[in-house]
Parts: C-alpha cells; structure tokens; sequence
C-alpha cells in the first residue's frame, strides 16, 4: 500500500477517550451503561437524517436523545442540569494515552494530518489542544460544513475537496467500522483502530489495516 500523503482522523472514540461519561451518567442517578446507549442514539439518529436528505447538528441531537433517555431511565434531579452537565462532559473528554506519541510520529514522518468529526470544530480544537498535539494538524474538518455527515461519501469528498488532495491518496483512521465503511466505498485507504480486541463486521468493507493503538500505525506505514 503506498504511503498516504493525508491521514484523515475521525474524533469521537477514535481519538478522545468518553470512558468518563459513564460517571457523568452515574451521578444523574442512572446506569453509567446510558452513555453507550446514549452515543448509540445520536449516531442513529444522525444517520437516519442523512440517510433521509436531512441535517442536524451532533450538539442538537444529542442534546434531545438525552433527555428522552434521561426521562425514560426515570432520572433524580433537574433534567436540563444533567443534560448540560453530559453535553459539558463531551467537550472536555481527553485523549486516548496511545493518541499523543501515535499522532506525534506520523506528523514526523512526513504525513498531513487532518481530522474529520461529526462533532464540532471547536470540540477537536479543545481536544487535541488540551493534549498538546494540535500543531500537528493542518485542518481540523467537520461535516458541520459539508453536505451530509459521516459515512455519507459526500463527507469524505468533502475531506478530499477541503485538503487538495485525491481520495486515493487519503487514510481514513477510525475506531467505527460504518466510518470504515463508508470511507473505503468513497476510495480512501482505511486504518481500523481496535483497541477493544473486537470482532469486525463481516457486512463492512475491511479495513486496509488494522492496529490495536495509534502507535502502531507509522511502523506500518514506514514498513
């Protein structure tokens, strides 16, 4: 596989760590297994608008699937301050510990790193700035400002159009086998980081290459 000239990151997951809103989910008094439930829903629920010709933003989403879970889980306490609190979380999650140095080497091998989220711009600024690696990437990339969100095609054209650069020659970095999916139907190359030792769908497109932490990656590249 030749070496790609941009490496594109998707964010939620991929790059930041969201184990700690299972405690954001505990302290509403609901099971801490909500916040899995939770990003499962405003996927769906995001998907199917793209699916269907429609667009909503992440924060809008996720803000209304939480309440209606919040209300069905039978909540203690105010359920806008919950939903405030989990919204607040999701902008200062961390990143994975495997991320910085993994991110740090393939910046020094040369390659042009990117991210493209479903999520804000400036939740991946905050992201990669609290861990210290935001000057490795050239463009921090949203669907807010493409036609339809991730893993539509049009994202990752968007991706291709926003970096000058041909979708062959791209690498697509994400945790989601749909993101792999949908970026390898789209010609991007594809790097599945499988950091839970999981099982990859067999009705998705495979990956090009499969990691259990980013610092992996630029060995294989380099190989």
């Amino acid at each position: 596989m030749p070496e790609p000239l941009v490496i594109v990151f998707d964010v939620n997951e991929t790059l930041s760590d969201m184990a700690p809103l299972g405690e954001v989910f505990a302290q509403a008094g609901v099971p801490r297994e909500l916040a899995k439930l939770w990003f499962a829903t405003l996927l769906r629920d995001g998907f199917a608008l793209t699916a269907s010709g429609g667009k909503e933003s992440f924060a809008g989403i996720g803000a209304d699937a939480l309440r209606t879970l919040l209300e069905a889980a039978g909540i203690s306490g105010s359920l806008e301050t919950a939903v405030e609190r989990v919204m607040a979380a999701m902008q200062n999650l961390s990143l994975h510990p495997d991320v910085p140095a993994g991110v740090r080497a393939l910046a020094s091998a040369g390659h042009r790193l990117v991210t493209l989220t479903n999520g804000a711009t400036a939740n991946s600024e905050k992201l990669l700035g609290a861990g210290g690696v935001r000057d490795k990437f050239e463009q921090l990339l949203s669907v807010d400002d493409a036609p339809a969100w991730k893993p539509a095609r049009a994202a990752y054209e968007y991706a291709a159009t926003a970096t000058g650069a041909a979708p062959s020659g791209m690498l697509l970095v994400a945790v989601h086998p749909w993101d792999i999916h949908g970026a390898a139907k789209a010609g991007l190359r594809t790097a599945w980081i499988n950091r839970s030792g999981s099982r990859y769908p067999s009705y998705f497109e495979a990956p090009d290459i499969t990691i259990a932490a980013l610092t992996e990656l630029s060995p294989v590249l380099a190989a």
